[in-house]
């Protein structure tokens, strides 16, 4: 019994330091880095993924607007649509149609434009002590944007089946007007919000798709600044809350065994990174304006303890889950080799500049070789419900990263090298 005692202690030691190990600086240079990867169009001279070349250099030509540069969504090229997915090459040799899809008062996107107003709006934010001029260009944008969504409200169908909205467009109208909001203090966007506060609902997933978790979060934290008639907006995200906390009498998002919490079996990690980006934003919100916990139905959850379980969440990302291995590529010892991302599966074009075709890269997709690029900070979308994940480049609802699942992990990780250095 002694031994067994020593045994299981030291077991107990060596977890607790694997935990404690985690560098969540390292991660997230690296979940950044990530985006140097995806880049379209002309490369930087200060490019630090050296695999990778210029691509896309034509996109909007034949509609005579330049389009030229953004990020690839995730392991394909879109921008092309659905004829990307029957073909597997580099961004760099792409043949395929680079079809242009637009939003116009006759053919409406409120997402779309929405979505755009919100993320000018934060971006000028950013800006605002950096570069002033920059940053009123980005929130003139984002006024206008969120004009044009409003005024022609429609739903964005024009690449339907491919990226629809299933959620509609009123999220992205609130989630543009607090952002709006926050960007610029003009109280119209309050009264934007509270005059359509019916739109919101109260959910259990945050995504590119539905937004209401994030404005209501947003919204929340101006309610405990003093706009009392926001208080639909706190209970509805703190019902978002509640649907996640595990022993919360109103839980509905099941974790799995290890302990992830597990919305859909269809890169799962997304709605992962996206909710804990919330608990974290709301638990700062909470401890401003000094309000120490949520009541759950029958359960209280202090800010400690949202903040533990969003760090549990980063933390099995990172490694610390049955599988005992890191879901970012290029962290820890153990990371997926296989990813199902097309310019990371195919000999760079520096090293092989013989162009690849449509259908001669499935000669490395059918390999069971380690992708030859390490796409260093790729967050793949993980583990199925029984936290098991088997790293093969076809199983593309596990082994694909996307840039939804990186962006939303910057924020949580940020915030625990924030609470770390208090």
């Amino acid at each position: 019994m002694g031994k067994l005692l020593v045994i299981m202690l030291v077991c107990i030691f060596m977890a607790f330091q694997s935990l404690e190990a985690l560098d969540y600086g390292d991660a997230l240079n690296k979940s950044i880095l990530f985006f140097e990867g995806q880049r379209s169009g002309k490369l930087p001279v200060n490019q630090r993924v050296t695999w990778r070349a210029d691509s896309a250099l034509s996109d909007g030509r034949p509609d005579n607007v330049n389009l030229i540069g953004g990020y690839y969504d995730a392991g394909d090229n879109v921008g092309d649509g659905n004829s990307d997915h029957s073909c597997w090459e580099r961004p760099e040799d792409m043949d395929t149609a680079r079809t242009l899809y637009k939003i116009n008062s006759s053919s409406p996107g409120s997402e779309a434009a929405g979505e755009a107003a919100a993320a000018l709006a934060s971006a000028a934010l950013v800006f605002e002590t950096v570069d002033s001029n920059y940053s009123s260009k980005l929130l003139s944008h984002a006024k206008s944007l969120f004009e044009f969504a409003d005024q022609y409200r429609g739903s964005y169908q024009a690449s339907c089946p491919f990226y629809c909205s299933y959620s509609g467009y009123q999220d992205e109208l609130l989630w543009a007007a607090a952002w709006l909001y926050k960007a610029t203090g003009e109280n119209k966007y309050i009264r934007y919000v509270i005059s359509n506060q019916d739109w919101s609902q109260a959910v259990n997933e945050f995504s590119w798709d539905n937004k209401f978790a994030g404005a209501q979060a947003l919204l929340a934290s101006e309610f405990y600044k003093g706009k009392n008639d926001l208080g639909k907006f706190k209970k509805d995200v703190e019902s978002f809350i509640c649907a996640l906390m595990p022993g919360s009498s109103s839980q509905q998002i099941e974790p799995t065994p290890g302990g992830l919490l597990f919305t859909r079996d269809s890169s799962n990690i997304q709605y992962v990174t996206t909710a804990i980006t919330v608990l974290f934003h709301y638990s700062k919100t909470l401890t401003q304006a000094q309000v120490g916990s949520i009541q759950c139905g029958s359960t209280k959850f202090t800010v400690s303890q949202i903040q533990n379980f969003s760090k549990s969440q980063v933390d099995y990302i990172l490694g610390n889950n049955p599988m005992k291995m890191s879901y970012m590529v290029g962290y820890g010892n153990k990371y997926p080799t296989q990813l199902h991302h097309r310019g990371s599966s195919l000999p760079s074009i520096k090293s092989k500049p013989e162009k690849i075709n449509c259908n001669g890269g499935y000669s490395y997709y059918n390999s069971d070789q380690p992708n030859p690029n390490v796409h260093t900070g790729a967050i793949v979308g993980g583990p199925d419900s029984s936290d098991e994940f088997s790293d093969e480049r076809s199983d593309y609802s596990h082994a694909e990263p996307t840039t939804y699942i990186n962006a939303a992990f910057i924020g949580p990780v940020a915030a625990l090298i924030g609470l770390n250095s208090n």
